[in-house]
């Protein structure tokens, strides 16, 4: 599976239109608020995390890809990843006409599809991580971390966004919130 991943990600990465895709994805900060994706990692900093946090993105696009390819099982496919590397996957989903034109070109299937997601279910030594580690090695700790830790931080976010008024991670919103002065 990681070699099938390896080999997805040199084929995306060498598409005319990758480029635009990385850059687009850097893009859409103006239009994306997430109050529990990357409000979870410590000091985030769209201007600053970006770069760092869309190889993550990218790769585990490759590795859902890969077992999709060589499983043809959507559900398998849909393996669980960090929750602000899923945040990043979001906004290459958004990305749309560009991520069509490369699975057009390439004949690779992106897979991502909220409704077989697992959210906050990575852990470390997972299946998802096992094949990102035999395929690239180590991987970034700043935005991959452990379903525990992911909880807790969790916890945290919404001990401080309920009394402002935002509850249920963002889903939310006390009445008058937007309207009040």
């Amino acid at each position: 599976m990681a070699e099938r991943a390896r080999e997805i990600l040199a084929t995306i990465e060498a598409d005319p239109e990758y480029d635009r895709l990385r850059t687009a994805c850097a893009k859409y900060n103006d239009d994306w608020t997430s109050y529990m994706g990357y409000a979870l990692v410590d000091g985030y900093d769209i201007a600053k995390d970006v770069e760092p946090l869309f190889p993550e993105a990218i790769r585990a696009m490759a590795i859902k890809a890969a077992v999709y390819d060589m499983t043809g099982d959507e559900y398998a496919a849909e393996v669980p990843v960090s929750v602000p590397v899923d945040e990043m996957i979001h906004a290459l989903a958004a990305q749309f006409t560009v991520l069509s034109r490369i699975q057009d070109r390439t004949g690779i299937r992106f897979v991502h599809a909220t409704d077989r997601e697992q959210i906050g279910a990575w852990n470390h030594g997972d299946y998802t991580h096992q094949i990102y580690r035999a395929a690239w090695g180590p991987l970034n700790e700043r935005y991959w971390f452990g379903r525990e830790e992911t909880e807790k931080r969790r916890a945290v976010v919404s001990a401080k966004y309920e009394p402002m008024g935002i509850f249920d991670g963002g889903k939310r919103f006390a009445p008058g919130f937007a309207t009040a002065g």
